[in-house]
């Protein structure tokens, strides 16, 4: 399997190539040649795997430069039920017939981001020392990106991370559990702005190709095509776990901010994986929502950038939108450039045409938002229905799924993180303090190890220089 540019770059790479660079030259994103396609045969083969070999026989179709034994033996160490606390890995939690959960948010650090970043840590290593090598990981984070970058990186040999994220923007929770680490190749930059700001110094870095090829900079985050490798699996999992046969449908909301998550879902999809649609549930940060309804994709400034309650949807500029757009327009990447690269720098939109538009539905995506009043509520009503307590963007993705359900079609929302990550929203909910896994009781009260830094590229750059 080799990879190509979302913006024109026809060059194929191979996919260690790929796992260390992030960003293709070009600025764009990586996406396979072509997608392999599965058939009826191989979806009942799959049907009665384990989790770990689940991963194996998913990723060995797009990695063909590691060994197959030591493909299975990374997949393997990853996907534990020590880890995951879970033989299942991502088990689902049934509601009521035809609507469940699935559960992503088993791992050290309570978010689905986990999921991928487990195996992104044993992928970094692994290929590292196969090289001799060392990597400086350059990351940006709404919320549950970095911790869960930090905790798979954290000691591993040959890699120092950088993870930055908005000054004040994360839970008390999220912050603590990456500001706490002490280990000394995880580095935590605070930046005084938005999200959107840190995501756009992490491109900006990337771009500069000597700066990026000197200090070897390498990203975790959804731009990094392996990690949303890694996030195709479970939805071949749970797929499986909600249906008796292939001859099932099976549709996936997803609470999306930087749509990593959902278009996992959609590289599944046009695998072959039987799925109906693909509900994207955003919060009051609705630039997907609104390009789905109208085909204007508008990008927010700080200023228009809510601050919310499921705050790692705080987003208005979703990296990963640009390897559907590719797909949907038949894969031309001088006019995804033009997208994604003029348009955008010049007016903050693009509109893509009707016809273009109409096309959107055969890839089965429809969406939806959700906001703080509505956050509350179904953070109530499916605790008093279901005694089931969910975060605040699992609840964006409940209320958004249960506008689009389809009579005889399973729903399944992909719960994204543990409620007690967000535990002021739920106690105003519900008037209960969300319980918290053993060993995490005080974190909020550990020393914090961070650092403060304006919006600047130059300044991150400057940062990375004196601190590897």
């Amino acid at each position: 399997m080799r990879y190509i540019s979302t913006r024109g770059d026809r060059t194929e790479r191979a996919f260690c190539e790929i796992l260390l660079e992030g960003l293709a030259p070009d600025g764009g994103l990586y996406l396979p040649v072509s997608y392999p396609q599965i058939d009826a045969a191989t979806l009942s083969k799959w049907r009665g795997l384990n989790y770990a070999d689940l991963a194996f026989e998913i990723l060995s179709l797009y990695i063909d430069d590691i060994p197959a034994e030591d493909l299975r033996a990374i997949a393997q160490r990853t996907y534990t039920a020590e880890v995951f606390g879970t033989p299942e890995i991502t088990p689902l939690k049934v509601l009521e017939p035809g609507l469940a959960l699935q559960a992503l948010s088993n791992g050290p650090t309570l978010a689905f981001k986990d999921m991928a970043m487990q195996l992104l840590g044993q992928l970094f290593e692994y290929e590292l020392k196969r090289r001799g090598e060392t990597l400086n990981i350059l990351g940006a984070t709404s919320g549950d990106t970095g911790s869960a970058a930090e905790y798979a990186m954290r000691g591993k040999a040959g890699v120092n991370v950088f993870m930055l994220s908005p000054h004040g923007r994360m839970s008390p929770f999220q912050q603590a559990q990456m500001f706490s680490l002490q280990d000394a190749n995880i580095h935590n930059i605070a930046i005084e702005g938005v999200f959107d700001d840190c995501q756009d110094i992490v491109k900006a870095v990337s771009n500069d190709l000597d700066f990026k090829r000197k200090y070897k900079i390498g990203t975790v985050n959804s731009i990094n095509w392996a990690r949303l490798l890694a996030q195709v699996v479970y939805y071949f999992a749970g797929y499986f776990q909600a249906t008796k046969s292939n001859d099932e449908k099976v549709s996936f909301t997803v609470p999306s901010g930087n749509f990593g998550n959902v278009c996992a879902g959609h590289v599944a999809r046009m695998m072959g994986l039987p799925i109906a649609n693909l509900v994207v549930a955003t919060n009051e940060n609705d630039v997907l929502d609104e390009f789905f309804r109208t085909g204007v994709y508008r990008v927010r400034g700080a200023a228009d950038t809510h601050e919310t309650s499921s705050p790692s949807m705080d987003i208005s500029k979703a990296s990963n939108f640009e390897r559907f757009v590719f797909d949907l327009l038949g894969r031309d990447g001088a006019r995804v450039k033009s997208l994604f690269d003029d348009a955008i720098a010049s007016a903050g939109r693009f509109e893509i045409s009707a016809s273009e538009h109409a096309q959107i539905q055969p890839y089965g995506f429809v969406s939806g938002s959700s906001t703080h009043a509505d956050r509350l509520a179904t953070i109530r009503a499916t605790f008093e229905k279901y005694g089931v307590m969910v975060d605040t963007h699992t609840a964006d993705g409940l209320k958004v799924a249960l506008e689009n359900r389809q009579p005889g079609v399973t729903m399944l929302v992909l719960e994204t993180a543990l409620p007690v990550k967000f535990a002021a929203t739920i106690e105003e909910a519900l008037n209960l303090t969300p319980p918290r896994p053993a060993g995490l009781e005080n974190i909020e009260s550990l020393p914090k190890r961070v650092s403060v830094l304006p919006v600047d590229a130059q300044a991150v750059k400057a940062f990375i220089e004196t601190h590897v």
